[in-house]
């Protein structure tokens, strides 16, 4: 899942980032309202985290002005104000949901789910499965015939990411967009490195190949047994 922080204070972007990425989201941060407005006009994120007191401009003006792009990505704002009227204000720009500083990171991460889970309006699967092959996303779990295998971190978003689309090409763009920061500088091969550390993980034991390359297009996840 793929989220937006729009934060100027650096250290509580770290903290943020840092829990995010570690709770296994793909998370973007820039440190003014403009910009943040600008790439939720252009790029397609699961939710978006907006400080209210930007430079440039302002989180409530950001909220009002995608909402009348017709931009539908859930937004939570942050803020250390507390009163109600200020919390109404906020709400009534657009926002999904509120929340005011300091917090404790487990709520955020609760919040931000949450509003995941209402604007897909269904739970997303937390097993998933390719023949014999097994992921539990919740305990990060994976096995292969009942035998468990262990993954990297971004090796385990990468597998996820072809297992919750099992059956369909995805092009080495579309896995970098849900993979990698949208600010990651890419190498040249990285997305062919980790795809093939998990295919050694995943394939080398077995006759049925579930990582199929399609030269020039892209990757496909499939049993075809």
């Amino acid at each position: 899942m793929r989220l937006l922080l729009v934060e100027d204070d650096a250290q509580i972007a770290s903290f943020i980032c840092k829990g995010f990425r570690e709770a296994g989201f793909v998370i973007d941060h820039v440190g003014d309202g403009l910009s943040g407005m600008e790439l939720l006009l252009e790029e397609k994120y699961d939710a978006a985290i907006v400080d209210i007191m930007l430079p440039k401009l302002d989180g409530i003006s950001l909220i009002d002005r995608i909402r009348n792009k017709k931009v539908i990505t859930p937004v939570l704002i942050l803020s250390a104000k507390r009163s109600v009227g200020e919390r109404v204000e906020g709400l009534q720009s657009g926002a999904d949901d509120y929340l005011v500083k300091p917090f404790a990171f487990s709520e955020l991460l609760a919040r931000i789910q949450a509003l995941i889970r209402r604007s897909r309006n269904i739970a997303e699967p937390t097993l998933l499965s390719v023949g014999d092959l097994m992921m539990d996303t919740v305990r990060k779990k994976v096995t292969r015939a009942n035998k468990p295998i262990d993954f990297q971190p971004k090796e385990l978003m990468l597998l996820e990411y072809l297992m919750r689309n099992k059956g369909k090409v995805v092009s080495k763009t579309m896995i970098m967009d849900n993979v990698w920061d949208y600010n990651f500088v890419p190498q040249t091969n990285i997305v062919e490195s980790c795809i093939s550390r998990i295919r050694e993980k995943v394939d080398r034991s077995y006759t049925d190949k579930l990582i199929h390359t399609l030269k020039g297009i892209g990757y496909v996840l499939e049993s075809k047994e």
